[in-house]
């Protein structure tokens, strides 16, 4: 929900809200699985700082598609009015649609914010962890040194699903050593992980997700296309690359790499610009588990831009794809 000023044809963050919500509303109309919301705070962009606001609001226009936090940054909230707010998403949703990758957060600033010991964070993260599972077991427990109970209890028994992510190794042991599944950055972390639980005796649970790219854009005309979004996707992924130094890599952030322009995006393997026939011909050759994202409000990409390489998604290419 990135909605940088990148000129007079930006959309106002109010515009990329109401576009996030009817695109969820169309996606689960068509089968999509799941939409992934993101928190960060302070950003001079208006990234989302709510998204279990969002969440609310689309799983109030939905039926069926998993709103996943990834991630959710646990230890910048209060842990019991956690436990309350995503009971309740849970209930507005139904069981099972709420999915939660826990994010211990990397940017001081944020932290800062919100008067939490940075120093600290791990050690915040894993009771926010804990007072999360005890709040959603439906019994009063302890928190503070007073007797506490969260209510109503959420629709999914023993409340949402909750992943580990990460970006280090540090976050895979965490994961297998608490027991949780876990959702980190790359498939090498995933490898380790599954290490940490065989040497725990505790297998993983599922395997890793095999996913991306960073971004999916359908076009007939991909050079008029890339012209008029490309500054959007500099925008996102300049603006998580100087994130990146913040946790002492200076470049990349997952998929996110400094671009200095149109020649860089074109160079990155994970930013598609395609036509459909070359989208078909792309996705055939993935193994068929892999699970496509399309990021297609990246940057604030104009929602009028947006929808259109939504449609031909959905008319030219998946329907080829299921054949």
């Amino acid at each position: 929900m990135r909605a940088p000023d990148l000129g007079p044809e930006s959309p106002t963050p109010a515009a990329l809200y109401d576009a996030a919500v009817e695109q969820c509303k169309w996606a689960d109309a068509r089968g999509f699985g799941a939409v992934y919301l993101a928190e960060h705070h302070g950003a001079e962009d208006n990234y989302c700082p709510a998204p279990i606001v969002l969440a609310s609001a689309i799983a109030g226009a939905t039926r069926h598609i998993a709103v996943h936090f990834s991630a959710l940054c646990i230890t910048m909230h209060h842990p019991v009015r956690l436990a309350e707010d995503l009971a309740v998403l849970d209930l507005i949703a139904g069981p099972g649609r709420v999915l939660i990758t826990a994010g211990m957060g990397y940017r001081p600033v944020e932290f800062d914010m919100f008067g939490v010991d940075f120093p600290n964070r791990a050690k915040v993260f894993e009771r926010n962890l804990e007072v999360l599972q005890k709040a959603w077991a439906g019994e009063d427990f302890e928190f503070e040194g007073k007797t506490v109970r969260v209510t109503p209890a959420p629709a999914t028994p023993g409340g949402p699903t909750i992943y580990i992510g990460g970006n280090a190794k540090p976050s895979a042991r965490r994961a297998a050593r608490l027991g949780f599944g876990y959702r980190p950055a790359s498939k090498e972390l995933y490898e380790y992980y599954e290490q940490q639980c065989a040497e725990l005796g505790r297998p993983a649970r599922e395997h890793f997700p095999e996913h991306g790219p960073a971004f999916v854009h359908i076009t007939e005309d991909p050079e008029k296309s890339l012209r008029q979004i490309a500054p959007h996707l500099i925008h996102a992924s300049n603006m998580y690359a100087a994130w990146a130094t913040e946790r002492g890599n200076a470049t990349v952030n997952g998929y996110w790499q400094e671009k200095g322009g149109i020649e860089s995006i074109k160079a990155d393997p994970t930013m598609w610009i395609l036509t459909p026939d070359e989208a078909v011909a792309r996705l055939r050759a993935l193994p068929p588990d892999y699970e496509l994202r399309v990021h297609p409000l990246l940057g604030g990409l104009p929602p009028e831009l947006s929808w259109a390489s939504l449609e031909l998604l959905a008319d030219k290419v998946l329907p080829r794809l299921a054949a």
